[in-house]
């Protein structure tokens, strides 16, 4: 079982990214110890055209590893829905490492962050999915990325706006300048530090603006619907606002009043014409080792228990 995942939270741009309790499952129907090296999705819901993310995930940990694997068939549904920046990509990606682990032995978390993020070509949804909770990322020349780990508060709640019409992360990055103004970088990263630094110490009247941006959500907007209008909501239960991944689904953070906040969302785009499914999303913590005196570090992580035998999830 593999969560879903915010990422680009505000000023966050493929930096910060937190777990949220929508999962994907694989379950393993069927091993063959041929020495194959390979994955095969063989039932999909919903299903997926082409090549499956859990399939090149599992070739990429062979070719990184070096390690000959059997041929492994698996059956997988997810509930994150496709193309709506809930990190449905990533976590199909790091279900087929935990497969591939599961075949073959344990991974390093570094090298698990590194093949993820080669199948994403970025590690800032890879990292939540892999180890629950809220991730910070760092890519390092020539070596694997590494993943801060931070607290999150467990009574903050994210609730998303998943609008029917799907966004492609391609499309969406298309629309963004290669330069950025050095003012943009500084607001930027003033704000970013600010939000964990709120999130560690629940500092939560820092939360809005903090979770302000000028990077990528305005040259995203035209593409989704109402980011504008929900990064502008002002309701005293209201945290913060932002565009969730590349889109197009929009999250809000709440610790309290979350199903009025929710009817509120529903509501607006209702009266938009717009189709969208709201929900209400804790954090998905698990595997998560929580600071020291609220602060990151790069202890060795739990990983959730994987099947020991067929017919089990990972």
């Amino acid at each position: 079982m593999v969560p879903g995942s915010v990422a680009n939270l505000g000023g966050g741009f493929d930096t910060l990214g937190v777990a949220v309790g929508l999962y994907l499952r694989a379950r393993i129907v069927e091993v063959r110890q041929d020495g194959g090296t390979r994955l095969r999705v063989v039932q999909s819901t919903p299903p997926v055209r082409g090549v499956n993310a859990l399939e090149r995930a599992f070739e990429i940990a062979a070719r990184r590893t070096g390690r000959t694997a059997p041929t492994v068939a698996v059956e997988v549904s997810s509930e994150i829905p496709m193309a709506a920046g809930l990190g449905s990509s990533a976590a199909a990606s790091v279900a087929g490492l935990r497969v591939f682990e599961r075949v073959t032995g344990s991974i390093d978390d570094r090298e698990l962050l590194g093949a993820a993020a080669e199948v994403e070509g970025h590690a800032d949804n890879a990292a939540p999915a892999l180890f629950g909770g809220l991730n910070s990322v760092v890519d390092i020349e020539g070596e694997n990325p590494c993943a801060l780990r931070w607290s999150w508060p467990e009574e903050v709640r994210l609730i998303v706006a998943i609008p029917a019409t799907g966004l492609s992360t391609a499309r969406a990055r298309a629309t963004l300048a290669e330069q950025v103004p050095r003012a943009d970088a500084v607001f930027n990263l003033q704000r970013v530090l600010a939000l964990v630094h709120a999130l560690q110490h629940r500092n939560y009247e820092r939360v809005r603006e903090a979770m302000k941006d000028r990077i990528h959500q305005s040259a995203r907007a035209a593409l989704v619907p109402l980011l504008e209008e929900v990064l502008a909501i002002e309701d005293p239960d209201v945290l913060g606002a932002c565009l969730s991944g590349a889109g197009p689904s929009v999250a809000v953070l709440a610790h309290r009043e979350t199903a009025r906040i929710a009817q509120l969302l529903t509501a607006m785009y209702e009266r938009a014409g717009i189709t969208a499914q709201v929900r209400t999303l804790d954090v998905h913590q698990k595997g998560f080792a929580a600071p020291q005196s609220g602060r990151a570090h790069e202890g060795h992580h739990m990983r959730e228990t994987v099947a020991s035998a067929h017919g089990r999830s990972v």
